[in-house]
């Protein structure tokens, strides 16, 4: 979960503020790292589970943004990988796609992203689905 503090954006000709939610960096980085190639899906968390449920999709599933003692950010991600892809190749790609989508959008710079590989996700069999299904409530055949 995002902390419930507020990460302020000055501007450099006068004193006005912008304020962004942590929440909202989260989402960000959940977009660009499912985008990355190698990426399977985001770990999810209990309340993007309640949203899948409601019918909403929640993009910040998988990524924690929080701000450290220096006021840096720090991103931890949690992402489920391709089988059979370069582990640590996906892993620099998905630092530098974070990296660079959250300085385009918001002007902030990431102190460091943190990937965690969760698990694996194997491609499903190619085998034709009506010989490895069987029917729950198989038909008595009618003889006439």
């Amino acid at each position: 979960m995002a902390d419930s503090s507020k990460i302020l954006l000055s501007g450099e000709e006068n004193s006005e503020q912008i304020k962004i939610d942590p929440s909202v960096l989260e989402v960000i980085l959940g977009i660009a790292a499912e985008k990355v190639d190698g990426v399977a899906g985001m770990r999810g968390s209990l309340r993007s589970g309640l949203n899948w449920v409601l019918g909403r999709e929640d993009h910040g599933k998988g990524v924690n943004v929080k701000v450290d003692e220096d006021n840096k950010l720090v991103a931890d991600v949690y992402v489920y990988l391709e089988s059979g892809i370069n582990v640590p190749k996906v892993g620099m790609a998905i630092q530098k796609q974070l990296k660079a989508q959250l300085l385009q959008m918001t002007d902030l710079e990431l102190k460091s992203i943190n990937v965690h590989v969760v698990g694996l996700v194997f491609p499903e069999d190619e085998k034709d689905p009506e010989e490895t299904t069987s029917k729950l409530f198989p038909e008595d055949e009618v003889e006439k």
